[in-house]
């Protein structure tokens, strides 16, 4: 079954949550052949119920102890634009479309997500643009993220305190 995973991360993102369940995205999910929407809803105050989407299998939750079983089961994962939730995404090889919460002051979100685009491992949008977003999107252009190389940090400080 076709899955769509949304996650919030810790914050309060009920825009998003709203979006993604709207008739209009749920009828463009389904569509593109999604069957299931898996949503982590955070702190919210909109948790959707089981029948909220009437073209999908809905299921909904606030937090978890990890998200990583979610995201790695998931065949796109829709995410606010938090770095720890675009890393774990992408870290876990799935397709990311990430929405940017435009009503947020000094946006630091929308670099990461413009920067993680210009380099092919992400779609982004806004709540306003998605389900336009969905419609056009082409998840064969992404590339892979490649793996972190923690070992150039730990080089790095070695240098810089002497050990090396």
């Amino acid at each position: 079954m076709k899955t769509v995973f949304v996650t919030v991360g810790t914050t309060r993102f009920d825009e998003l949550i709203e979006s993604v369940t709207s008739s209009e995205v749920a009828q463009v999910l389904k569509a593109r052949g999604y069957e299931r929407l898996v949503l982590q809803v955070g702190n919210g105050s909109f948790v959707p119920d089981a029948a909220s989407c009437a073209h999908l299998s809905v299921q909904a939750y606030r937090f978890k102890e990890s998200i990583a079983e979610d995201m790695r089961q998931a065949d796109l994962v829709i995410s606010h634009a938090g770095a720890g939730s675009c890393l774990e995404a992408l870290g876990a090889g799935r397709p990311l479309l990430v929405v940017v919460n435009d009503k947020l002051m000094d946006n630091h979100q929308l670099e990461l997500a413009r920067q993680l685009h210009m380099d092919h491992h992400l779609l982004y949008c806004t709540c306003s643009t998605l389900t336009e977003t969905l419609k056009n999107m082409d998840l064969s252009v992404l590339q892979p993220f490649p793996p972190g190389r923690p070992e150039h940090f730990a080089n790095f400080l070695d240098k810089a305190l002497g050990v090396k």
